[in-house]
């Protein structure tokens, strides 16, 4: 299996998609109630027995992702595999999260009048539009507002306006929208490698290939990958010297989910860069030119959706929901339940002043790399990708998908080193924290850190880097045996310089 070539890995891949999708069809997250008969329980045996062979094939595909990285692939040849890894969730039910159903009913409460910014998805009549969908919502979200953007919204709704809310085709239709995201982050990751001067196979390697986004923007229908996709685009925009355009499209991308905002930071570097006359105009051109486009872009985005500006104020919804991947959760409610023990007051202002602090310090991190940027010690994009990962990592709520905002781009930025590598494991590992029905069991974080450790074991012995590609610090061609021991001490070309942008 080691030995096998890049078509064999590819073979070996589609297999492990297929065997998640045939496991999904038992074992995903199955709506309550579908009319077509499609998607039904079929008891507690088979889910379980569906469950394994979902594991199993998730293992087949993240052991064929991570040999598809050692070998020396051309574009076309990356894009031919990821068509074959994608194919067999086209028409898989829900997989490893029930939020698909949330879009749905949201879409549906736009479509019957519905305030989706202060009442949730349980508001909707059983019978009607969006009833099979509202019943189907998680617990934690089936009376929780909208935390999404207006765009989003409207496509949501459009989905159940076209489909009539019943659940197959709105999943369906819900996933063609995924698909869309995946070509828009295919389209961006080849551009910003070109604009790096890294290799373009090796960033859709790790940028849209990588299982970690397969399972959760195709399989799960996450929205994270049209924010994703929206954001990378307006970056290559803004790279090329339109940024205004770029700006538009973050605003955009900001109307799905509003974490896409931090690009305008670094779009405004761009813009700082390239503008002309006194150093106030060049600062405030930068600090407020792209900003101004992107609100302006939000408040049309609000207006001719009806929806109102309640989403301002759902932006934190998220952050109630406790999920254990969060450091600043974590820590917070450790020290809240040893505050109320030992002082018997409420554990939960305790567990906010820290998931404060920890999103005070994620902006001061932020704040730094943009600094860096400016100064021209690491590009503006590649700061960006920096900046979305340390926003993760302290922010108070975590979902394994959320590495997918950063990693994106820091595939087409960096090359090879720490970073990578760190990337690479991660993905590996965090693709086993959901069961495929979206629960996060005990052994699903067990499962994780043997995937870690393994991955960490396996890249300290062999860099997974192809044969041609020159590893940081060392003369000649790249041999995996050759750099058993430079692996580990690779380091970030973050320190290169910027590239001029094209005007």
């Amino acid at each position: 299996m080691w030995a096998l070539s890049a078509v064999g890995h590819r073979r070996l891949g589609a297999a492990g998609s297929l065997a998640i999708v045939v496991g999904g069809w038992f074992a995903g997250k199955l709506p309550v109630h579908d009319p077509w008969g499609l998607w039904t329980d079929h008891g507690s045996a088979a889910k379980a027995a569906a469950a394994v062979l979902a594991y199993v094939g998730l293992t087949v595909l993240v052991v064929a992702w991570w040999q598809y990285g050692k070998t020396a692939s051309t574009v076309r040849e990356t894009l031919v595999t990821l068509a074959w890894w994608t194919a067999p969730f086209l028409l898989a039910p829900p997989l490893y999260s029930a939020d698909v159903y949330s879009y749905i009913a949201q879409g549906s409460m736009v479509l019957e009048g519905h305030d989706v910014y202060t009442v949730g998805p349980s508001a909707l009549d059983p019978g009607g539009i969006g009833g099979d969908a509202a019943a189907s919502v998680g617990n934690h979200w089936r009376d929780t507002p909208a935390p999404y953007g207006p765009l989003f919204l409207l496509l949501s709704a459009a989905v159940a306006w076209i489909t009539g809310g019943t659940i197959v085709p709105a999943v369906l239709a819900m996933r063609i929208v995924a698909l869309a995201s995946l070509v828009l982050i295919v389209w961006s990751l080849r551009r910003l490698a070109r604009e790096h001067g890294r290799d373009e196979s090796r960033a859709l390697w790790l940028g849209a290939l990588n299982p970690l986004l397969l399972i959760h923007v195709v399989g799960g229908v996450h929205n994270d990958g049209l924010m994703i996709g929206l954001m990378l685009a307006g970056l290559v925009l803004a790279l090329r010297g339109r940024w205004i355009a770029g700006s538009a499209l973050v605003g955009l991308a900001m109307m799905v989910k509003s974490p896409a905002a931090v690009a305008l930071l670094f779009i405004g570097v761009l813009v700082h860069a390239s503008a002309t006359g006194p150093q106030w105009r060049r600062w405030a051109k930068g600090l407020l030119a792209p900003g101004l486009v992107a609100c302006a872009v939000a408040g049309g985005a609000t207006l001719i959706s009806g929806t109102g500006f309640g989403w301002l104020h759902t932006q934190g919804v998220a952050a109630n929901i406790h999920t254990a991947l969060s450091v600043t959760s974590d820590i917070g409610l450790g020290l809240g339940e040893l505050a109320h023990l030992l002082l018997g007051v409420d554990a939960e202002p305790v567990k906010s002043v820290v998931q404060t602090l920890g999103l005070a310090v994620a902006l001061g991190v932020i704040l730094v790399l943009a600094r860096r940027a400016m100064r021209g010690s690491m590009t503006p994009a590649h700061a960006l990708g920096l900046s979305l990962l340390v926003l993760v990592a302290l922010s108070p709520m975590v979902q394994p998908w959320y590495l997918l905002w950063g990693m994106a781009v820091v595939a087409a930025t960096e090359q090879y080193g720490r970073l990578s590598a760190v990337l690479i494991v991660l993905s590996a590992a965090l693709v086993y924290e959901t069961h495929p029905m979206g629960a996060t069991p005990p052994y699903g974080f067990a499962l994780a850190g043997l995937a870690a450790v393994l991955g960490t074991l396996a890249l300290r012995r062999t860099p997974v880097v192809p044969p041609g590609v020159r590893l940081p610090g060392r003369r000649g061609p790249a041999d995996p045996a050759e750099n058993q021991e430079t692996a580990a001490s690779t380091t970030s070309p973050s320190s290169a310089p910027a590239p001029q942008n094209a005007s």
